[in-house]
C-alpha cells in the first residue's frame, strides 16, 4: 500500500491505496464533478502534495508542491499512464520520479506574512494545550486543527485568532507531533485496536472509532452505520478518545440491534476476544449493562491528515 491519502473532486477520500487503485482513480477522472485528484502524504505535511486535473478529450495537468511557494511545479501529459507513473513514484518517494516530464515553475505570488498572535501568556498556553490534546487523540486533520485554533478563544465581542494565524499554529504543532512520532517503533496500541475493529467489522459487528461526540449521540446513530446483516456494534466516542489520550484507558460501548441482553453479552464476548487476539487487555465483568475498558493502553496514534 502507498502511504498517501487521495482526495477527489466529489469528496471521496481514499487512505493507503495500492498502486493499482491509484492508477484506477487517475484513469477515472475526466467527467463533470470528477475532474481532479489531490494526493497527500501520510502523515500530511504542510504545502506538500501532488495533484492532477483532466477533462475528457484533453491533456492532463499535473502539479506538485514541495513546501515553499517557489517549489510549486506544473507539467502537461497527453495520457494517463505518464501521470500514473509520476504520481506512483512521488508516493513512493522514488529518486527521479519526476524525470521525463517538462516541469515549469508556477508563480504563486509572494509568500503570505502571518502576524504574530496577540495573546497573553495564559491564553496562548490554554490554546496550545487544547490543540496538543486534540493532536494526541490522533483523528483530527490539519484543517480541523486550524478550525479549532481559530474558534477556541472566540467570545461574543472578540475573535483574537485569524484563520491564517490558526493555520500557522496548527501546522507548527502538527509538525512537532510528526517529528515525535517518527521515533515510535513497531505497531502501536491504537493500530492494534484498529486491527481488532477491522476483524469485528468483517464478522458483521459494526465497529467505529472516535464515533460521534458522546454516548447519547452514538447510541442514536450507530444503527445507521451498519449494513442489513449487522449482528451488533462496538464503538467509542470522542470523549472516550480524550480519556484514552490522557492515559486513562479506553471505554468501549457495544450491544446488539435487537435490545436483547443475551445478544449484547454475546457481542461483548466477541469484542473482548478480538481485543485479546491483537494483544490488548480488556477489563469486563461479563455484565451486558457495563462498558468494556481497554487498559493499560499506550495511546500513540499516528497522524494521517
Amino acid at each position: 500500500m502507498l502511504e498517501i491519502v487521495v482526495g477527489t473532486e466529489n469528496w471521496e477520500r481514499h487512505v493507503r491505496v495500492s498502486a493499482e487503485e491509484l492508477a484506477g482513480l487517475v484513469r477515472r477522472i475526466g467527467g463533470d464533478g470528477d475532474l481532479f485528484l489531490v494526493v497527500q502524504r501520510i502523515p500530511d505535511l504542510p504545502d506538500v502534495f501532488a495533484q492532477v486535473w483532466h477533462k475528457a478529450g484533453g491533456d492532463y495537468t499535473l502539479e506538485y508542491r514541495d513546501g515553499a511557494a517557489d517549489r510549486h511545479f506544473q507539467a502537461m501529459a497527453d495520457g494517463p499512464e505518464v501521470v500514473i507513473a509520476a504520481m506512483t513514484g512521488w508516493a513512493r518517494q522514488e529518486a527521479g520520479w519526476d524525470d521525463g516530464l517538462a516541469w515549469s515553475l508556477l508563480d504563486m505570488g509572494p509568500a503570505r506574512e502571518v502576524p504574530p498572535l496577540d495573546l497573553d501568556e495564559d491564553e496562548r498556553a490554554e490554546l496550545e494545550k487544547r490543540v496538543r490534546e486534540v493532536l494526541a487523540c490522533g483523528y483530527a486533520s490539519r484543517a480541523e486543527l486550524a478550525e479549532l485554533a481559530e474558534e477556541f478563544l472566540v467570545t461574543k465581542d472578540r475573535r483574537p485568532v485569524s484563520r491564517e494565524q490558526a493555520e500557522a499554529l496548527a501546522d507548527r504543532l502538527w509538525l512537532e507531533r510528526v517529528a515525535e512520532q517518527a521515533a515510535w517503533q513497531g505497531e502501536t496500541d491504537p493500530e492494534r485496536l484498529t486491527r481488532a475493529f477491522t476483524a469485528l467489522q468483517e464478522a458483521r459487528i459494526t465497529a467505529r472509532e472516535n464515533f460521534t461526540c458522546c454516548r447519547s449521540c452514538g447510541q442514536s446513530e450507530i444503527g445507521g452505520e451498519g449494513g442489513p446483516d449487522a449482528r451488533g456494534f462496538v464503538y467509542f466516542h470522542s470523549q472516550c478518545t480524550d480519556s484514552a489520550a490522557a492515559g486513562h484507558g479506553l471505554t468501549l460501548l457495544y450491544g446488539g440491534f435487537d435490545d436483547s441482553a443475551d445478544t449484547t453479552a454475546a457481542i461483548g464476548h466477541e469484542v473482548v476476544t478480538a481485543l485479546e487476539a491483537v494483544g490488548l487487555h480488556a477489563e469486563w465483568d461479563h455484565d451486558p449493562g457495563r462498558a468494556i475498558t481497554v487498559t493499560p493502553l499506550d495511546w500513540r496514534r499516528r497522524l494521517v491528515g
